[in-house]
């Protein structure tokens, strides 16, 4: 039968199926699968099962370094990047998740949390200014007050949250999903990051949209690095959205956007037209894809 893989435990999955909840294991050694993958089953006995075949994906989130691969979440709309006011949050991790998603044809959403502790919004406003101005869309809640503004948006869609820890992901999926009862710990404030609260990812039925199509979300545990070995540096370019007025416009054809003369690129960050900020974002990122693939030229 079919159906929805809602929790991944390495090679313990949990699946919804018309039937009920069956906790499942890939047929083989081969384990390749996320939260959100719509599969096909065979059920077993005691509420067992096994997977017999992954169905085809509209996308898929991950993340990769040199070596290894970190299957995150399928089949999305959209991913909810959670900041906060408090503690302090990286603007570069923003523009990685936002880079995934682009790649991947997903529909980035900023939640800056937190809200209502005044005296820290406006820093954290300007550091989300680039990605506003490139219209991204930011939405300021505050999970105390219970998210209704951020329900009421995901309403329909099929969505993830991401983000460092201690940026209440978790607090804000309890608000969302009340019967989610997700695990929440104090910041520590000594290290300005949070605690790991949520070991896997698990996703929660949301209430249905305007056109009545059944929404979900994932709580994803908190990232601190968010690699992106498996993107060409042509892949990396063309997800910064701001960068694609200009690209293919380079004097040479095999231009590498780094000094070369002409570069169309660097003409745009020298006017003003593509905020340093992000230019360093992409700099960033570009080396270390770079590197990776020294390390491992199998990518």
């Amino acid at each position: 039968m079919d159906g929805v893989i809602v929790a991944a435990f390495g090679r313990h999955y949990e699946i919804d199926t018309p039937s009920g909840r069956l906790h499942c294991y890939p047929r083989g050694k081969k384990s390749s699968y996320a939260c959100g993958d719509e599969v096909e089953v065979l059920p077993g006995g005691d509420g067992q099962g096994v997977i017999e075949a992954l169905k085809p994906r509209r996308n898929l989130l991950w993340r990769s370094d040199a070596f290894r691969e970190k299957l995150i979440a399928a089949n999305l709309s959209h991913i909810v990047i959670v900041v906060a006011t408090e503690p302090g949050f990286s603007d570069l991790l923003v523009s990685r998740c936002i880079v995934a998603a682009e790649s991947q044809g997903i529909t980035p959403l900023i939640v800056l949390n937190k809200a209502d502790l005044g005296d820290r919004l406006a820093a954290a406003r300007a550091q989300l200014a680039p990605f506003m101005a490139l219209g991204y869309e930011v939405l300021a809640v505050s999970a105390l007050d219970g998210a209704a503004r951020l329900r009421e948006r995901l309403a329909g869609l099929q969505a993830i949250f991401v983000g460092q820890s201690g940026m209440g992901k978790s607090t804000l999926t309890n608000a969302i999903v009340p019967e989610a009862n997700a695990a929440t710990r104090e910041i520590s404030a000594a290290l300005d990051s949070g605690k790991h609260t949520t070991t896997f990812a698990r996703l929660y039925a949301l209430p249905a949209g305007q056109a009545d199509k059944p929404g979900w979300l994932i709580d994803s545990p908190g990232l601190q690095v968010f690699g992106l070995a498996h993107l060409s540096a042509a892949d990396l370019a063309e997800a910064f959205v701001e960068f694609r007025p200009f690209l293919g416009e380079c004097r040479f054809r095999d231009c590498r956007h780094q000094a070369e003369p002409g570069c169309a690129l660097l003409e745009a960050v020298q006017a003003g037209k593509i905020h340093a900020r992000r230019w360093d974002h992409f700099c960033t990122i570009r080396a270390e894809i770079a590197t990776a693939r020294k390390l491992n030229p199998g990518w």
